[in-house]
């Protein structure tokens, strides 16, 4: 089973049998720190650390000579240091990442019209209608990764799959740099050992749910009465859980994908304790994601909020709206209200706020329009930022400094209350 330091990686063969498959999964090889090594070859087999110096945010990424080290995503940079003192540290460079993401995209679609991007560096591809053009499914990876290396000058690992859930665990276990075939008929097999946590869509507290019935490997699901295994994580898991266990998915290659939500959070310079201050930043921070909405003409039928407390404790509080929205005033009314509703008064670290549930913009608003004075105000501030720049027009409760931060926003901007 491969591992995110890259240890226990498997395999197949030149010639591996591919009959039956047809779905690619396809990922990157830690991929911000092979950006940057990409940039700056001095780096190339050094401990990297992509994330801001200051010890306070979150590593983005880590390659795989850290990893090694017990580095992982999302751990604070301060934690990463000192399990991995000699590491370098390199702060994040999305221009670079965006740039490369895009090579890459294009080298997909250059072999099959059918790509599902997941992320700016992994996606499925669909090559079953193309293999008259450049051979079976397993040729098709190796070619890719081939590509990928030369015209990038980037590593990838590649699943090669009849599901698109098998596939995705395939290339992880091939990871890095590595290339994994699973027959159709080796489906079940290849699944049978695999602990629970391998399984695409298992997360960290769905598999300790598992593990602590006894359910440790995924031939134990299907070994597991249907009435035990709802109880323990309910009907629709429980049913999704055993047609994956299986074999059986039935997703397809999806080309066409509206984003899921929108968000924006922020990590403070200092930890907060001041609630007005922290009801305020939501508010602005749901203001940026009302503007991305209203920009890519959707609306939020979800909010959701995420606070992260000073010892690193983080939850999140969702709320279903009546109607969907694109609404700052609305949303950050009903993120600092999710806020309002949480006991803990500890220092906060981190807040965020997201919309999900997001659909087109545009359906038929009822009799009354409860935010239509927001909207005037709204479309007003759009219209004067696209004019003058981001930035130049805010609240004015968002001037002065901001909580967490020493200095205040943009002199030249003005206020709209």
């Amino acid at each position: 089973m491969g591992r995110g330091d890259g240890s226990g990686r498997i395999v197949s063969a030149p010639d591996a049998d591919d009959s039956g498959t047809g779905i690619l999964h396809v990922d990157m090889d830690a991929f911000y720190a092979a950006v940057e090594v990409l940039h700056d070859p001095s780096l190339r087999g050094l401990p990297l650390i992509i994330g801001a110096p200051d010890g306070r945010s979150v590593v983005s990424s880590a390659s795989y000579e850290a990893r090694r080290y017990g580095v992982r995503s999302a751990m604070p940079v301060s934690q990463a240091i000192r399990l991995c003192p000699t590491a370098r540290i390199v702060p994040p460079d999305f221009t670079k990442y965006r740039d490369a993401s895009q090579k890459v995209m294009t080298i997909f679609e250059e072999v099959t019209p059918l790509v599902e991007p997941l992320s700016i560096d992994e996606a499925f591809l669909d090559v079953r209608g193309v293999r008259r053009l450049w051979g079976s499914p397993g040729t098709i990876g190796a070619m890719i990764r081939r590509r990928v290396h030369e015209e990038v000058g980037i590593t990838c690992s590649v699943g090669v799959a009849a599901t698109k859930h098998v596939a995705k665990m395939a290339s992880t276990m091939a990871k890095p740099d590595g290339l994994l075939v699973v027959a159709e008929a080796d489906t079940l097999d290849f699944l049978a050992a695999k602990p629970v946590r391998a399984m695409w869509g298992v997360g960290p507290k769905t598999a300790e749910t598992l593990e602590s019935r006894g359910i440790r490997l995924i031939r134990d699901i299907l070994a597991t009465p249907p009435s035990a295994l709802e109880r323990a994580v309910g009907p629709a898991l429980a049913q999704r859980l055993r047609e994956l266990a299986a074999g059986r998915d039935p997703r397809g290659v999806e080309t066409s994908r509206v984003e899921k939500s929108v968000g924006h959070e922020e990590t403070f310079d200092v930890d907060v304790v001041d609630r007005e201050a922290l009801r305020s930043e939501l508010l602005r921070l749901a203001d940026r994601v009302a503007a991305r909405l209203r920009r890519a003409g959707w609306e939020a039928g979800t909010v959701a909020i995420k606070v992260r407390f000073s010892d690193f404790t983080t939850i999140s509080r969702s709320q279903t709206l009546p109607e969907a929205t694109s609404v700052g005033q609305r949303i950050g009314e009903v993120a600092r209200t999710l806020f309002d509703a949480i006991d803990r008064r500890d220092p906060v670290r981190l807040v965020g706020v997201r919309a999900e549930r997001l659909s087109d913009a545009g359906g038929a608003l009822g009799l009354w329009d409860d935010d239509a004075e927001w909207r005037r105000v709204e479309d007003a501030l759009d219209s004067a930022q696209a004019r003058f720049g981001t930035g130049t027009v805010t609240r004015a409760r968002h001037l002065g400094a901001r909580p967490g931060r020493g200095s205040a926003p943009h002199p030249r901007a003005h206020g709209l209350d």
